[in-house]
């Protein structure tokens, strides 16, 4: 038996040549879901502010769409291929897919009860509320009745759905109103159904005007339902129901086919709007015959469906976020500083000569980046910029300095990779944009996507060129750098340096990889340097001399690389993983994993950074990379590693990120060898810790951030909250999706 939580599918399969079979793997697609679940449970985390906790219930749903998009269109694409291809731990497409939706629904009814049972009445003692327009005051309806009036009613298109007029294509997400009607026509009483399409362009959530404080909205569906009769004249209204299809959003893209990238990418992203139905959610109350219609329609089944008693547009709610109001019912304000390294003079190239220098965000502020390409593009001594691009969001400052920079008179190349999923059309509007003022701008390598961080400044300097170089683990893009933690290193080395154009010359030339001196790079060589890296480690457990093995990843599902853990862990190595997502390693157990530990941190910030640690018999080295471990990281993607290499950055990396990590006890979840997930607990005579506010609170009391005393003041209140308020009964102990 292979077993989840509660959940357990009958599996017959020998164990393979490696010693290791399907009970000694974690279903990638459950880990994910325990991971999702994580995130919800910091909605339900009464110690995190209403607003905050708003913000992870809405991420859990945004997850949740994203996952049936991608990961439940993948499985049911195998079925219907009916490749009898099993995974990991021995369930085949079918039976992962069942296991999937049973653990999907506890999920959503936890969702749903989240925000009834919780969030909803909590937004509404603190004067947010969503109100029924039938109970409005007297003077809210006659806004709203101005309201639909003039900015809803002419934007809206009612669509029959008889023989004439064929069920609409909805698009991906978009909210809909199922109508039910009766009319009578050549004197008799007839049904029919319609659908009205909620505007994509116009909030879920309208607010109401208000000079008391007060925030008060109504869901546009209801707004929209009020006025129905408005929409159908001459007919009765039985009822109208919303509901929502979620659809395959994978591109199908061949590149050896495509003569152009770009087009080919712009092409299918509007098949995405219009893919195969993968899910139905409708609201409770709907009749089974009109839900009987619509799964018919879509070619779904009841599998499919999700009968939703709550708002099915849950990331609209985000709008009592936005604003400035509430600063109470938030996370206090931290604003990063400017590394000190950084600080003390103007010249950040003379400051990058002198030492290596690390960043780490958000605690230390991405503007470091963000200068360094700018005074690159004003140096006139800067003869070259080349950067990778995945994920900028467009930023005008990262945008503007490559432009700049060809206004200079500076070849300036950009490596953009358009396939970076859901950010597909920001990427193509601002590879044109660059494109059109002189930027040379490159897609990569056919097959590979580019995942790789890296910016390359050539710069004359007296009778010699050196070369400057960012590498790190996340994208350029100074908005999530806010949001995700992610380290990054400045550097002038010069192997770094040939490495970096060496890396630049595969990119934008016709070259075979060559092995480079200290860059490692994906697909061509990283899988290998892991498993060697685990290997030695393992061989010098054997020997008796120190071995362990530190790996701070987003995820990690490759299988020969869980295997090498494994065989490490027999042979004595102390593995301490830190996998913030999916992971199909299964640890603590006996004979296989017992020296092995994997916890999970979900706080603030997003965990995004890639760090490995490998003892080496007291001669740690260290590794950044912006590759998980993971086989399209390995095998699909063009990524990169490398070594850290300034004694005091290695330290730093280890003592302050990689320890400070290791000992938090208030966000952390440990994984189990059944799959689920413990929260950390603080041990007698032990305080509370907690990583991320360790890292804020760390800058702050060593004066590198130009904040008021008070609110310095406040992030150690925090601290202190945190080690005399012990968590609520059962809270710890809970075991997560069992």
């Amino acid at each position: 038996m292979v077993g989840w939580g509660k959940i357990a599918v009958s599996v017959d399969i020998d164990k393979n040549i490696s010693g290791f079979g399907p009970r000694d793997f974690i279903n990638r697609e459950l880990s994910w879901l325990e991971f999702n679940h994580r995130v919800l449970e910091e909605a339900g985390d009464r110690t995190n502010p209403l607003l905050e906790r708003l913000k992870f219930f809405c991420i859990t749903s945004s997850n949740l769409d994203e996952f049936f998009e991608v990961r439940v269109a993948g499985l049911k694409q195998q079925i219907e291929s009916g490749v009898p291809e099993r995974s990991m731990d021995g369930l085949s497409p079918s039976e992962v897919f069942r296991v999937v939706a049973r653990r999907v629904r506890r999920m959503v009814d936890e969702l749903y009860a989240c925000w009834r049972e919780e969030l909803e009445p909590a937004l509404r003692a603190a004067g947010m509320s969503i109100l029924d327009t039938e109970v409005c005051e007297p003077e809210d309806r006659e806004w709203l009745e101005s309201y639909y009036r003039n900015q809803v009613r002419p934007v809206l298109t009612p669509l029959a759905i008889d023989p004439a007029h064929p069920f609409p294509q909805l698009l991906n997400k978009s909210l809909n109103l199922i109508v039910e009607l009766e009319m009578v026509r050549h004197g008799e009483l007839t049904r029919h159904m319609a659908v009205v399409q909620i505007p994509r362009l116009l909030p879920r959530l309208v607010e109401l005007p208000r000079n008391d404080g007060r925030h008060d909205h109504v869901y546009l569906g209801r707004l929209i339902g009020r006025h129905l009769a408005d929409l159908f004249p001459g007919t009765n209204l039985l009822g109208y129901w919303a509901f929502r299809v979620t659809r395959n959003s994978e591109l199908y893209i061949d590149e050896e086919e495509a003569a152009n990238l770009l087009k080919a990418v712009e092409n299918e992203l509007h098949n995405r709007r219009r893919g195969d139905a993968v899910r139905l959610e409708i609201e409770k109350g709907c009749p089974a015959t009109i839900r009987d219609v619509l799964l018919k329609t879509l070619r779904l089944t009841e599998e499919d469906l999700y009968v939703i008693d709550g708002p099915l547009n849950p990331g609209s709610l985000m709008a009592f976020y936005q604003g400035d109001h509430s600063p109470e019912l938030r996370d206090e304000p931290f604003v990063a500083p400017l590394t000190k390294a950084l600080r003390d003079g103007e010249d950040l190239f003379a400051a990058i000569r002198e030492r290596d220098i690390l960043l780490h965000h958000p605690y230390e502020s991405f503007s470091s980046v963000v200068q360094f390409l700018e005074r690159a593009a004003e140096d006139p001594d800067v003869l070259a910029i080349k950067q990778t691009l995945y994920r900028t969001g467009g930023d005008a400052r990262i945008i503007g300095a490559l432009e700049n920079a060809v206004k200079k008179g500076k070849q300036v190349t950009a490596v953009v990779e358009l396939r970076a999923r859901f950010d597909e059309l920001n990427n193509i509007q601002w590879a044109r944009r660059l494109e059109e003022n002189g930027v040379h701008v490159v897609y990569g390598l056919v097959g590979y996507k580019i995942h790789a961080k890296s910016s390359l400044v050539v710069r004359r300097e007296g009778h010699q060129l050196r070369r400057y170089a960012h590498l790190a683990t996340g994208n350029y893009n100074p908005t999530t750098a806010k949001l995700y933690t992610d380290i990054g290193i400045m550097t002038c080395r010069p192997e770094l340096g040939e490495d970096v154009t060496n890396f630049f010359n595969l990119l934008t030339g016709i070259c075979q990889f060559q092995k480079m001196r200290k860059l490692i790079v994906a697909p061509f060589e990283l899988h290998d340097k892991f498993l060697s890296l685990i290997a030695r480690e393992a061989e010098n457990a054997k020997l008796g001399l120190p071995a362990r093995i530190i790996a701070k990843v987003n995820s990690l599902a490759e299988r020969q690389i869980i295997e090498a853990l494994y065989r490490a862990s027999q042979a004595g190595v102390k593995i301490d993983l830190i996998v913030r997502g999916v992971c199909s390693l299964r640890p603590g157990v006996p004979g296989v994993s017992e020296n092995i530990t994997v916890r999970s941190i979900v706080d603030r910030f997003l965990e995004h950074s890639r760090i490995f640690y490998f003892e080496n018999a007291c001669r740690p080295e260290v590794f950044i990379s912006s590759a998980d471990w993971l086989p399209r990281n390995m095998f699909r993607r063009i990524e990169l590693a490398f070594p850290v290499e300034d004694g005091n950055l290695r330290e730093r990396i280890i003592k302050d990120i990689l320890q400070t990590t290791l000992a938090d006890n208030t966000k952390a979840r440990f994984l189990q060898p059944d799959g689920t997930y413990l929260r950390a607990r603080p041990t007698s005579g032990v305080g509370a810790r907690r990583s991320q506010v360790d890292f804020m609170v760390a800058v702050t009391d060593a004066g590198e951030v130009p904040i008021a005393e008070p609110r310095r003041a406040k992030l150690r209140q925090i601290k202190v909250k945190l080690i005399r308020s012990p968590f609520k009964k059962g809270t710890a102990d809970r075991r997560v999706g069992a």
